[in-house]
């Protein structure tokens, strides 16, 4: 399998996939490790994963270079994910015992009563390549801890940074083969869909989590999905600096190329300050770098995977055709490796597809809205329902619009972003499941009920 490296169309790494033989032999060695891992105590497999991030540090430079390379994702950003993302080991550190621990439910009588909290066994986490740190770590970091084995399918664009996973977590203390990485693309994922594995972890497309539902159901396993998103922004007409507010909306649709699963796909400004909102927006994105990801001042690089600007495109020219103005954008970079322009269309509706289908790229619909209730009945006009933010000064007014929204995670005044102190989930096609917080701890366990009469 060729690892390109998006920035220049180059080949950087060859690397062999699995296929049955060795996908069922890794398994075997997953089953053995994983028995022993069980038997260690909460704080022991805690003290590996603090080890493992120590050493992410140590190799920050190194890891956000691969990254980099492998994704496209600019350097700066790359440094940014490596390092914010061990958040989670604080996280683990902070509360993993205590959700862990047997909890003691009827303490007195003639018989007691306790749950205890076991782990799965093995897992499987399908993972995905436009945030690797985050969205790995809040599967494979939480099931280790929790005492399972991993058997990790980095994508085919995130592969050498899912091997650096394996050694470093190795490197730090972690039993050989208790996590174990699966190199290839779908049709090697599919392989550990019909293997006997305790639970699946994924993240990525609607389509392909559809999938994974479907090929598993008879095997009544545990599954969380983790899918897409197609997240709106609400701007309100009471903002107290629009410029300020068109700076944040733009960092949270151009982010990471806008190749986020929470990044704003929509925008909705109050016909109030549409005009000038637009303005400031247009010009903050002006100013955005787009170049060589390792370059220290880029802010767009490459789109991870070709195919996706010719979706982007598509989505532009349907817009215009039906009557969208194209502000900013709308076709690929010319030179090699794969660029977008930043895309900025409006007077945009419904009707189009960049207001209904998911982008995954730096591509942004304006839509004026009248009122409080035009903008939350266009939010919930979607079969996504991840997140969903509000820009106001008032609070009650935003709250009165977010706790409408049906969405997993709401965001009054900022947006795409995740803490592991709070529960990960999506609604509708955004996903299954929640992971983060206490509920990501319990996700990779199976409660087992004492009745204890002495």
């Amino acid at each position: 399998m060729n690892i390109i490296n998006p920035s220049n169309g180059r080949i950087i790494e060859n690397l062999k996939e699995d296929d049955l033989n060795s996908v069922h032999k890794k398994l075997v060695h997953l089953r053995a490790t994983q028995k022993v891992w069980s038997t260690r105590t909460v704080k022991e497999r805690l003290a590996v994963i603090e080890k493992f991030g120590e050493l992410v540090k140590q190799n920050r430079e190194e890891l956000a270079q691969i990254l980099t390379s492998e994704t496209g994702k600019p350097i700066r950003q790359a440094r940014g994910e490596v390092m914010g993302s061990l958040n989670r080991i604080t996280h683990l550190k902070s509360i993993a015992e205590k959700w862990l621990s047997e909890e003691q439910i009827v303490k007195e009588g003639g018989t007691l009563e306790s749950i205890r909290y076991e782990p799965l066994g093995v897992i499987a986490n399908i993972s995905a390549w436009n945030f690797p740190y985050n969205v790995g770590y809040n599967v494979f970091l939480y099931a280790l801890v929790a005492g399972n084995g991993v058997f990790y399918k980095p994508s085919e664009y995130a592969t050498m940074t899912g091997l650096k996973f394996k050694t470093l977590l190795e490197e730090a203390g972690l039993p050989e083969g208790l996590f174990e990485v699966v190199i290839g693309k779908g049709d090697v994922g599919q392989l550990l869909l019909e293997e006997d594995i305790d639970g699946y972890f994924f993240t990525g497309s609607y389509k392909t989590g559809v999938h994974i539902a479907k090929e598993v159901a008879s095997k009544l396993v545990p599954v969380q999905l983790e899918l897409g998103g197609k997240d709106p922004l609400y701007v309100m007409d009471d903002v107290p600096d629009i410029k300020v507010a068109a700076a944040n909306a733009a960092e949270g649709a151009f982010y990471n190329n806008g190749q986020s699963c929470c990044a704003v796909e929509r925008l909705y400004v109050h016909e109030k300050i549409y005009d000038e909102f637009v303005s400031y927006f247009v010009d903050e994105v002006k100013g955005y770098m787009v170049g060589d990801p390792l370059q220290e001042n880029t802010f767009i690089g490459p789109l991870t995977r070709e195919p996706q600007i010719q979706v982007i495109i598509d989505q532009v020219k349907d817009a215009v055709d039906k009557g969208a103005q194209l502000v900013l954008g709308g076709d690929r970079v010319e030179g090699s490796g794969y660029y977008m322009a930043p895309t900025i269309l409006t007077n945009v509706n419904h009707d189009m597809d960049v207001m209904r289908d998911e982008s995954f790229g730096p591509i942004i619909g304006i839509q004026k809205v009248a009122s409080d209730e035009e903008a939350l009945e266009l939010m919930n006009d979607t079969e996504y329902g991840l997140t969903a933010a509000a820009f106001s000064v008032n609070e009650a007014r935003a709250n009165n619009l977010l706790e409408k929204v049906n969405v997993g995670t709401v965001y009054w005044n900022c947006c795409d972003r995740v803490s592991p102190f709070v529960p990960w989930s999506g609604r509708k096609n955004s996903g299954l499941g929640a992971t983060l917080s206490y509920m990501g701890i319990r996700a990779f366990t199976q409660p087992k009920a004492y009745h204890i009469r002495k």
